[in-house]
Order: C-alpha cells, then structure tokens, then sequence
C-alpha cells in the first residue's frame, strides 16, 4: 500500500542518517544503569504555570516523562485513561483523532461546531479548541500533564473537568535526535524520527528541531458491501520548532505542527436487529460494517505560534504566546452501517482560531510568588451537515425521505484577567489564591432547511435561520492552604470554580421545537478538595491521594432524541439543553513503590460517585432516572515492572500491566444496549537497551482480546442501535536509534 510505502522510505532514510548526524560529534545521551537506582525520580510540572516538583505543587496532577511514556505503551492520549485516576478518554464515534474527555464525570462529548468540550487540551502553551484532531499521537513528547478538577483560575473557560498539557521536547544545546521503526499486527508499520541542535555552532544563538511521524496499520474491520478496511490509521504528523537565545535572558521561540489524518471510516457493531432493514441482521464482529457510502474520514490540523520569554532579573519573567491554529474535516457517516440510505449524514467541519497570551510571573526568593496574565481569544467553529433520512416502511412522500443541510459558524470572542498567588505564611504553611475574569461573546449563524433531494438544491422548508449574539461573564476564584508537615509529607485544602461557556444547539429545528434556537446556559462547576503528597523510605516510595467534593450546575447535554414531522412521523433531532444540577464527590489514589533496585510498582485507584440533584424534563424533576455519562464507579491500574543490567552494559525492562473500570453508560440516552459492563485489560512489554543508542520495545495491549463498548448510536426513530469498540489484542515491535 502507498502509506506503508512512504512509511518505510521514511524510516530507511532517516536510519541511515544516524551514522552521519554520530559522526559529527553528537554526545550520546548516557543511560543510568537499569538497576542502580535506589530512589524515585520526581518530575518537573508547570501545572501552575511556573516550574515546580511534582511532589510538591498542591494540585491534583498526573505527568509523564517520555521514558514513562514509552514503558507504558502510551501511543496517543487515548492511551492515557487507564494511568490516570478518573480521565475517560476515547476517539469520538465514527473518528479516529477526535477527542472525547471526560475528567472526575466532567466533560462533552458532542463534537459539533458551538458545543465547547469540557477538559481543554493544550499542546505548548497554545488551546487547542475544537475536539478534531485533538487525539493527539505521542512522538517526540517532552512531557504529558494530566491536571485533574477545574482549572478556571490558571487556564479558564473549557477546563471545568480538567487539562491535558502536552509539551514537546525542547530544543537542546547540543546535536541530539532518534529514528524509530515499529511493525505490530493489522500489518502495523509506523516510523518516526527527529533531530534539533544548534544552527552555525554552539555559540550562535539559534536553535532548531523537526519530527516527523507516519502511522499506519490495516482496519480491525471490513466495510464487507466494498471491501474496504474499517477502523484502520493512516496518520501523517510534523513539527518544526526554531528558538533564537540571547543568552540566558531572552528567547523567540517559533513552531509549526500539522497532522494529517486519512484513516478510513470506524467500524461499528449493530447491537440489535434494525426494524427497518430486516435482510440485514447483526454481524459477530464488532468492528465489520456493510455501508455504501464513500470511506471517506479526512483530517487535517495545523499551527503556528511565537513565544517569546524575556527575563529582566532575577525576580521576574515574561512570557508572550500568540498562536493560528486551523483544522478542517470530511467525514461519512452511515449511522445505521447498512448498505441502505437509512440514516446517512456528510459531514463538514472548518474551524480556525487565534489566541495570544501574556503572563508576568514573580519569584523574589521570599515569601510571595506567583502569576498575572492577560489571555485573547478569536475562534470560528464552523461547517455543513448533509443528512440523508429514509424509513422504507413508509410511504415516499416529501418527508420520507428526508434531506436536511444543517449549515453556519459560531464566533467566539473571549478576554480574560487572572492572577494566582502563593505566601509563605510560615516555613511550612502556604497561602495560594487566584481569580480569572472572563468576558466571552458568542455569535452563532446558523440555516437549517430541508431540500426535495440529494442535490440539496430546491428547499421546501426551513427548520432554523438565526443570527444571535449572546455575552458570557464569569468569576473564578481559587484559594488553597498546603501544609508541609514533614520535608517529605505535605497536605492541602483547595476551593475552585470551573466555567463553561454557554452557546448555540447549531442543530435547531425553530419550527418544531422553538426553544431550541434560544442559547444554553453556562455550566459552572464549584470543587473543594483535600489531598496530600507523600513520599516515604528514603524516596523509595510516592503516595498521593485526593478527595473532591463538586457541585456541579446549568450542565450542558447533548441529546439525540426525534421530533414530529408535518406529515405526523418522528425524525431524527438533536437536542442541547441544560439538565439541571449535579453533585460529584470521589477519592483518587496515585501510587510508586521501589522496593528494591530491581522492581518497580505503581498504578492508581479511583472512586467516583456522580449524581444528579435535578434533572428537569417536560418541567418534571427526573434526577432519580439518570446516569452521568463516562463516569465509572470505580477505576485503576497496576503496573509491575522489573529491571536489571546486562553483562554487555545494557539493560532490560519488563512490565506487566492491569487495568480495570467498573459499569459506565457512554451515551446521555442511557440506552442498556450501549451501557458497557466492569472490565478489564491486560498489558505488558520489554524493553532491552543494548546501549546508549539502540534500544528495542516489544510491546502488547488488551492481550486476552477483550470486546468493550466505548460509545455508540441510539437513533430510535430509524431502528438504529450500534456501538463502537475498543481496539482488540495489539503486539508491536520497535527498533529505536538514539544519537
């Protein structure tokens, strides 16, 4: 195939490269001995936006090293739900690289233009604002901080769940980079590689660094009406970053990043038999589809963005970011997976954004410390739906079938203050308080109209045309109290407010359900929280624990639900309302233990316990009825992992690794079908370390080929109930080459 072609040009080339970039004095980077550490490394977090140990900033955060990264098979953050406590990650239905989130049962999964997502993902420094492509793949990471519970203060609107932070690896002082290969199962073959340095000599000031990656494996299904791979990757990525240094005071930092997402549609597995195409009954594989329409699933995203740090003296920083990001998106979706046009939806999206940021922090030595900054957003989210509705068991008439466009663009402007500060009321007593302000404006244009046929030419109908501009204002404050009790034990109290804005449903129908052009609330989120950091055995030993109790408001919910034709029949409606209130309590635990040079354990463990308060339908309090979406019960993970030196001067890993969720319900119709049950997945790899420079990774995931539910379809009114699967039992092998 061409991907797989251009895959292993790639990998060849830059393979070959190596003895060339080593022949140019590049210094090796030196390995510590596998089994010569005695303690754990702690890990450089910015969760506050300033540079602090991981054991001691007072928030519930989780990061990862690349070596971390890498031991735990972490190929996109997808990958990262079973590592951290509480994080329900996934690709979206019927998509690959978009996004769905959900942090402590906190987030959104609609990804429709005017809906905003509820954990923000960031790639450094800069918001990534709309959930396409957000699914990032790991290559050339630097570090991944998963920050847990409402980040209002710090990172604003659209963190109300949480944040995601990936940092890429920074430009180093010296020639350094790798080039990797790996083959796996599903005819895997993905190459990836880098290189940075200094440009014109040591001393010249100017540094550069590039990836590039090329993922690719064959579906875990087949489309069985064309024969076409379902639920295969095709995913081509680049980064370049160019830092100019004027010595340790100054620096322009630029970077570019593109991801080019081609994979194929993804397969899913009708649950029940579809009333309404009875000669296609439910398949035994979760993944295989039987769908005449194109395959069509097309992603691209790109950005652009300056950072320039200034340091005047010792006290104080300044940080300036403007960033462009764009992404665009074709995708086909055949909701009811049959060759028939029972439910079938084109759909484009084109979404373009522009933010710059400028944070001043303070550190005098003393007793105060923090952060001011001033944050610019200007984002249009915007695209075109084409759906294409049959039912066969009714007569042919100018509603059946149904052709619908559902068009227009959501303008969001947003400016926001913020400061956070921290006071050392005693040697071992801090003082952290902090407060955004938020000013947002949200201009949605939307036409929806229905049409006689599939040109989309002659309309006979409109649903909705509005132009409506409404202004979101919020206050989130933020005050904490962290206590050291001990040099290696410190305990914290937090009270914080998360904020999402409100908006548009772009999906209205005015003329059936006319509220529905009226704008959704905000939903605000209030946490307080108690937890601790510890350390124990002469750092041979972390234990982190957190309690939060949430209240949790006006929260925003995407509903597929029907309305009523003029003819009397039910077609489809996609509903978004506000439900009502919530209250969201749970205990995270995080845990590394080194018992001996040797062994390595670690993992988390997770309690969660959503409810709602009030769920108001038809003016009728149904809270008793419902379920939070995306919000196990109960979660965790063990990893154990054993190292030890080989006589040769490498070394070798190995790692056996657990997970376990109990019963969530994916989807806010809380169908039983699509409901998922408890499970568990197995995982394990070895590394062996040969040197400094080669290394090799066998890894294998859900190794006892387990079938789980991540979400799926309940479209009652054309018989449609499918639900999209996890990836089954996956092996990888990996060459690397460090110079």
């Amino acid at each position: 195939m061409k991907r797989k072609h251009l895959s292993l040009a790639i990998g060849c080339i830059l393979l070959s490269s190596t003895p060339l970039a080593w022949s140019q004095d590049a210094a090796a980077a030196s390995e510590t001995p596998a089994s010569s550490a005695t303690t754990l490394d702690t890990v450089t977090v910015t969760a506050r936006k300033r540079e602090e140990t991981l054991q001691e900033v007072p928030v519930a955060v989780t990061a990862f090293t690349p070596e971390t990264l890498e031991k735990l098979n972490v190929n996109d953050l997808g990958d990262l739900g079973a590592q951290v406590p509480n994080l329900t990650i996934y690709a979206a239905r019927g998509s690959t690289s978009t996004a769905t989130a959900y942090i402590r049962g906190v987030g959104q999964a609609d990804p429709l233009w005017g809906v905003d997502p509820g954990v923000g993902i960031y790639l450094d420094d800069v918001y990534i604002a709309r959930p396409q492509g957000a699914l990032l793949d790991v290559f050339d990471v630097g570090r991944i901080e998963v920050l847990r519970g409402p980040q209002g203060t710090l990172y604003g609107k659209n963190t109300i769940g949480g944040a995601i932070k990936y940092i890429s690896r920074g430009l180093p002082r010296e020639t350094e980079g790798f080039a990797s290969i790996t083959v796996g199962n599903y005819n895997q073959l993905d190459a990836k590689a880098a290189i940075g340095g200094p440009i014109g000599g040591a001393d010249s000031g100017l540094r550069a660094r590039v990836s590039v990656a090329s993922m690719n494996r064959d579906g875990f299904g087949t489309n069985t009406y064309t024969g076409q791979d379902v639920s295969d990757k095709e995913i081509n990525a680049a980064r370049f970053q160019l830092g100019a240094y004027s010595g340790d005071d100054f620096d322009v930092q630029f970077a570019l990043d593109w991801v080019d997402d081609k994979s194929g549609v993804r397969g899913a597995q009708m649950l029940a038999p579809n009333p309404l195409a009875p000669a296609y009954s439910p398949t035994g594989s979760r993944y295989d589809i039987r769908s005449a329409m194109r395959n069509v699933n097309d992603t691209e995203m790109k950005g652009a963005s300056v950072a320039v740090n200034w340091r005047p003296g010792d006290n104080w920083a300044f940080k300036y970011v403007a960033a462009k990001r764009e992404s665009d998106t074709e995708t086909n979706i055949d909701f009811d997976t049959t060759p028939l046009t029972l439910v079938d939806v084109r759909a484009f999206y084109s979404d373009s954004q522009v933010s710059q940021e400028l944070q001043a922090n303070y550190d005098g030595g003393g007793r105060a410390r923090g952060v001011m900054g001033l944050y610019w957003f200007n984002g249009d989210a915007g695209g075109q739906v084409l759906n294409h509705f049959y039912n066969p068991l009714l007569p042919v008439a100018l509603t059946n079938p149904l052709f619908g466009d559902t068009q227009g663009v959501v303008n969001t402007k947003s400016i926001a203050l913020y400061a956070d500060w921290t006071f050392d009321l005693t040697d071992q007593l801090s003082l952290n308080v902090g407060a955004r302000y938020t000013d947002e404006d949200k201009h949605a244009i939307a036409l929806n109209r229905f049409y006689t046929d599939l040109s989309y030419s002659t309309s006979w109908g409109t649903a909705a045309n509005f132009d409506k501009t409404v202004n979101f204002k919020n206050v989130s404050p933020k005050i904490s109290l962290d206590y050291q009790i001990t040099p290696d034990i410190m305990v914290y109290g937090l009270a914080s407010r998360g904020f999402k804005s409100g908006g548009y449903n772009i999906r209205a129908n005015t003329t059936s359900v006319p509220r529905s052009g009226e704008p959704f609330d905000d939903e605000q989120v209030d946490s307080y929280e108690i937890g601790s950091k510890m350390s124990f055995l002469d750092q041979r030993a972390f234990l982190n624990l957190a309690y939060f109790h949430n209240k949790y408001k006006d929260i925003q919910l995407s509903v597929f639900t029907s309305f009523t034709l003029p003819d009397g029949s039910q077609s489809f409606f996609g509903d978004f309302t506000n439900a009502g209130k919530g209250t969201v309590q749970g205990l995270e635990v995080e845990y590394q233990f080194l018992p001996t040079a040797n062994w390595l354990i670690s993992g988390n463990l997770a309690w969660l316990d959503a409810k709602y308060d009030e769920f108001i339908t038809g003016g009728v309090n149904v809270a008793d009825t419902q379920e939070f979406t995306n919000a196990p019960e109960f979660s965790g993970a063990l990893n154990v992992e054993y190292r030890t030196d080989l006589a040769n001067g490498g070394n070798l890993s190995a790692r056996v690794g657990y997970s376990y969720q109990s019963e969530v319900w994916p989807t806010t119709d809380l169908s039983p079908a699509i409901r998922q049950d408890g499970y568990g997945l197995l995982g394990a790899g070895v590394i062996w370390r040969a040197n400094d420079a080669w290394s090799f990774s066998l890894q294998g995931s859900n190794l006892t080929d387990k079938a789980y539910r991540t979400t799926g379809y309940n479209i009652a009114a054309y018989g449609v109930l499918t639900g999209f699967y996890g990836a089954p039992r996956q092996y990888t092998l990996t060459a690397r080459y460090d110079f």
